[in-house]
């Protein structure tokens, strides 16, 4: 109990921890408690930090921030358009059509199953097919139900949804144009001695803006290749297998494995076993591989490297929290999490004992 006491006077006596710790329960509140919401502001000043990249890319080469920021603005409705009236109509129907091709699907295979005692007598029984496959006809009735629900709540939410996609983009039109002032705004309630928690956010500021914009564009390259891969291999729903390949990038070593089922699920029924699965199936490990060790080193150079097992437990820990935004913003917020640990004030001890083993460790070199 005493070490916890003087833990507590020796790190909260320092007025710069309590600031930080002040900001980061506020930070942790609002988000908790009013995240849903606050949802479309969110989203918006997600957007708004995306393109602000862009806006800074135009002002280097002479343009004044407020062309910059029309043009910006402008782009990202094209976008927004083509994705409401073009990908999302066009995903809509691939899905209803892969829905629609459940049963045959289904059948097919049954048949397989079927023909699996007589082939392989001493492995498999009938009964166990018969056992498996009443089993596998329960949880797709009950993913139905789910299904049935899920499209109830969606037209329930529709109006909400219509809402939004009218309120985002004004948000994040005045988020670009009012940048400095709102910054200026909101910093002039900030306490003036706020040494650490600057040193904080200078240290993540970098590093998330690097890695949410970098992901963005492996999500869109990502996918993009995968499409007209696929496409070229004239694999069915392409678009709709693409799309899920491209935000499999969102999961570090799980997003690619779970992706995997759906692809080999629709090539196996298209081409059944042989040359033209094994085609797709190895065109999608080369994309794989070359998104994780050309693409990712190439786009997120800059970003700190976390352990693996840090990065997992940052996407089960935030997904759980905060679901989607969750995953996508896993390893940013794990990556505010290290800067926190690194510049938290250390015991002089601490300090004394590094420095003493620095210089051993450097020796060698």
């Amino acid at each position: 109990m005493n070490l916890f006491t003087d833990w507590f006077k020796r790190t909260f006596s320092d007025p710069q921890v309590v600031i930080l710790g002040l900001f980061l329960i506020f930070g942790l509140a609002i988000v908790i408690g009013l995240g849903k919401w606050l949802a479309p502001m969110f989203a918006s000043i997600v957007i708004a930090y995306l393109l602000e990249g862009i806006v800074g890319r135009l002002r280097k080469l002479g343009l004044p921030r407020f062309p910059a920021v029309i043009i910006v603005f402008v782009l990202f409705l094209a976008v927004l358009v083509f994705l409401l009236f073009g990908l999302v109509p066009m995903l809509s129907r691939q899905l209803t059509q892969l829905v629609q091709q459940f049963p045959a699907y289904i059948s097919q295979g049954q048949a397989l199953l079927k023909a699996l005692p007589e082939n392989y007598p001493q492995l498999v029984s009938e009964q166990q097919i018969q056992a498996f496959t009443t089993s596998l006809g329960d949880d797709f009735a009950s993913l139905g139900q789910q299904l049935l629900s899920l499209s109830l709540a969606s037209v329930a939410n529709f109006v909400i949804w219509v809402v939004y996609l009218i309120l985002v983009p004004v948000l994040v039109f005045f988020f670009l144009k009012d940048k400095r002032e709102l910054i200026d705004w909101a910093v002039s309630y900030l306490p003036k001695e706020r040494h650490l928690a600057s040193t904080v956010w200078a240290e993540s500021e970098v590093q998330i803006a690097n890695y949410v914009r970098g992901k963005v564009a492996e999500i869109l390259i990502v996918g993009a290749v995968t499409y007209i891969t696929f496409k070229f291999f004239g694999l069915q729903y392409s678009a709709l297998l693409a799309t899920l390949v491209g935000f499999s990038v969102l999961i570090p070593y799980i997003g690619a494995a779970v992706v995997t089922v759906p692809i080999a699920f629709v090539a196996f029924f298209q081409y059944g076993w042989g040359w033209d699965f094994g085609q797709v199936m190895i065109a999608y490990a080369i994309i794989q591989a070359l998104d994780g060790n050309l693409l990712v080193p190439l786009l997120f150079s800059e970003v700190v490297n976390l352990h693996p097992i840090a990065i997992i437990l940052a996407i089960l820990v935030f997904g759980g929290l905060w679901g989607f935004w969750g995953v996508f913003f896993a390893i940013p917020l794990a990556t505010l999490v290290n800067a926190i640990l690194r510049s938290w004030p250390k015991k002089p001890d601490d300090e004394e004992s590094e420095s003493e083993v620095e210089p051993e460790l450097e020796a060698p070199a």
